[in-house]
């Protein structure tokens, strides 16, 4: 078998599949609205505790359409693993919420290169919105949200 002109024998790019994309953020946005609060300010931040854990939300920002909120779970103490923590824009014009970055990533692009020098999968933006996903159906139902001021 002749190896490609160029070396690399995977020549395909990477096309990702918008509507799959966007079907993850719209059920994010749903799941995010069960407990998101229609009066928080900027600042805001509270818990929310399910079945079997507890979500720490803060408002990072408050637009007439959108809002920037960060999300994280603490897991306990351990050198091993670090509390999963997303920051994410909730898009209420267009009923999305999307990841824009996690606690490894301070920019997710929509696509990667593979191989890269940080081992990002080529889908990585698709893969951290569905851990979101993940992370948001923890227990299935609500039991408390306590709002305070930071």
């Amino acid at each position: 078998m002749a190896r490609p002109l160029n070396g690399n024998l995977n020549t395909k790019r990477y096309q990702p599949d918008i509507n799959k994309f966007l079907s993850l953020c719209g059920r994010n946005y749903f799941h995010i609205l069960r407990w998101l609060p229609s009066d928080a300010s900027q600042g805001d931040a509270w818990v929310v505790e399910e079945g079997i854990g507890c979500l720490n939300v803060r408002l990072l920002e408050n637009t007439s359409y959108t809002q920037l909120i960060e999300i994280s779970r603490c897991v306990g103490k351990s050198d091993y693993i670090h509390s999963p923590c997303v920051s994410v824009r909730v898009y209420h014009d267009a009923k999305l919420a999307e990841v824009l970055t996690s606690r490894q990533i301070s920019r997710l692009s929509p696509v990667y290169d593979y191989p890269n020098i940080r081992m990002y999968h080529r889908d990585e933006k698709y893969q951290v919105n569905a851990f979101l996903e993940e992370l948001l159906k923890i227990g299935g139902h609500m039991s408390a949200i306590c709002l305070s001021e930071s």
